[in-house]
């Protein structure tokens, strides 16, 4: 069952124009709010990140190539959770696919980059533009997987522990 509290005005204080203008959000707040600038920052990181790792971890150091790769996707998880979480849940349902999409768009143009100087690790060799369509279609469905499962797991502890919260302060 959901509940739907009825006086939730302490925690929907809203921001009035002139505070706003007055001292107005960071540069790492109005960053955050971009869907377009947080996607291209991590598409073009973890794409030189994980070229970075595969040339120098390679298959001999396996344990180095797990933690490189978890840390990649914590990465990811961060970046999605500083821009969800600017935003209501019911915006989330098309931001998070958007941002995934834009995240594989950018690691897609800088691994055609990376391919075009030589640099773009496949396996034990180097990428071709050949390869790429392959790449493409598993970057971008890992990407779309891995992005709406996790808002998914997100938005159900947020929506659990504001309805917690919200039962718990009007017994209080």
């Amino acid at each position: 069952m959901v509940y739907f509290p009825k006086l939730t005005e302490p925690y929907q204080r809203r921001i009035s124009d002139e505070e706003w203008d007055a001292h107005g959000p960071s540069a790492f707040r109005k960053l955050a709010f971009s869907t377009l600038e947080m996607a291209i920052i991590t598409g073009l990181l973890i794409r030189v990140f994980r070229a970075f790792l595969l040339t120098n971890a390679g298959n001999d150091r396996p344990a180095l190539l797990a933690a490189g790769f978890l840390t990649g996707a914590v990465f990811l998880f961060v970046m999605v959770t500083l821009h969800l979480g600017n935003f209501p849940l019911r915006h989330w349902v098309w931001r998070a696919p958007l941002f995934a999409f834009l995240v594989a768009a950018t690691e897609l143009a800088v691994s055609a980059g990376l391919i075009a100087l030589g640099r773009e690790p496949l396996g034990t060799g180097r990428a071709a533009f050949a390869d790429w369509p392959g790449m493409a279609a598993d970057v971008v469905m890992l990407r779309l997987a891995a992005t709406s499962a996790y808002a998914l797991a997100l938005a159900v502890i947020v929506q659990w522990t504001r309805t917690h919260s919200l039962r718990r302060a009007q017994r209080l």
